[in-house]
């Protein structure tokens, strides 16, 4: 089994691309310890669930101390909750804006120094960030920025955990089939066309599947280990200039 003897932790582990991950963790042998604003969607998984609000200090500073008791040292951390809205910018409100940035920015930044300690020489940090960062989309102005933010935090993290041998990476979807899109509070109809959009935009013709997304993260955790600091897309060609 692949996994077997490492430990990992999940945020944002009970659904889509974090759950991909997680599973592929446990069939390889991993012991998990994943985290959801509610954990009813991680029932009969077999991995330490822990209901953790990534915008909140308080959750993440128990959430270490969860960690700490349940696993230990830990060889991956793998920070992967996010928060979207699709408003163009003069319809953004200041709320928006705040949960935006506190889930997908300030919530990764003190999740990774909280926990940052907990991880083996050797081991590794990979975060979600997302095509959006690098390209202009209406209505992702401040999910992009926020994620953009999140990419450099895994440049100058990487430079500031190298003296301990942990690696730290991002993986960098674009349109993945999973139900809500990462959006949240969209009408099933503009759901319909944003995925409609995703398909026709993207090089490769359709959505990625959440399974190719935990390839790309395991790969940066596991079998990478000569590489920190990179951003790997998972995107279907979409943010790489190619002709669709």
């Amino acid at each position: 089994m692949k996994y077997l003897g490492k430990k990992a932790v999940v945020t944002g582990g009970t659904h889509g691309m974090g759950r991909a991950v997680v599973d592929r963790l446990i069939d390889g042998g991993a012991e998990v310890l994943l985290t959801g604003r509610t954990t009813e969607k991680a029932e009969g998984v077999k991995a330490h669930a822990v209901a953790s609000d990534a915008a909140d200090l308080g959750d993440i500073i128990k959430l270490e101390r969860e960690v700490r008791a349940r696993l230990g040292e830990i060889d991956l951390l793998f920070i992967n909750v996010g928060y979207a809205t699709l408003y163009e910018f003069p319809d953004v409100t200041q709320d928006d804006y705040d949960r935006t940035f506190d889930v997908n920015t300030k919530g990764a930044f003190f999740t990774a120094q909280q926990l940052a300690p907990l991880i083996k020489e050797g081991g590794s940090i990979v975060f979600t960030t997302s095509i959006a960062q690098t390209g202009g989309a209406k209505g992702m102005s401040v999910y992009s920025g926020a994620k953009a933010a999140v990419r450099s935090f895994g440049r100058s993290f990487a430079a500031e955990l190298a003296p301990r041998n942990v690696r730290v990476n991002v993986v960098s979807p674009g349109f993945i089939d999973t139900p809500s899109m990462g959006v949240t509070g969209v009408p099933q109809d503009v759901l319909d066309a944003f995925k409609q959009v995703g398909d026709e935009t993207t090089p490769l013709k359709r959505h990625g599947r959440p399974g190719e997304v935990a390839d790309a993260v395991l790969f940066l955790a596991f079998d990478a280990t000569f590489t920190t600091g990179a951003d790997l897309p998972v995107d279907g060609g979409l943010g790489q200039g190619l002709a669709s």
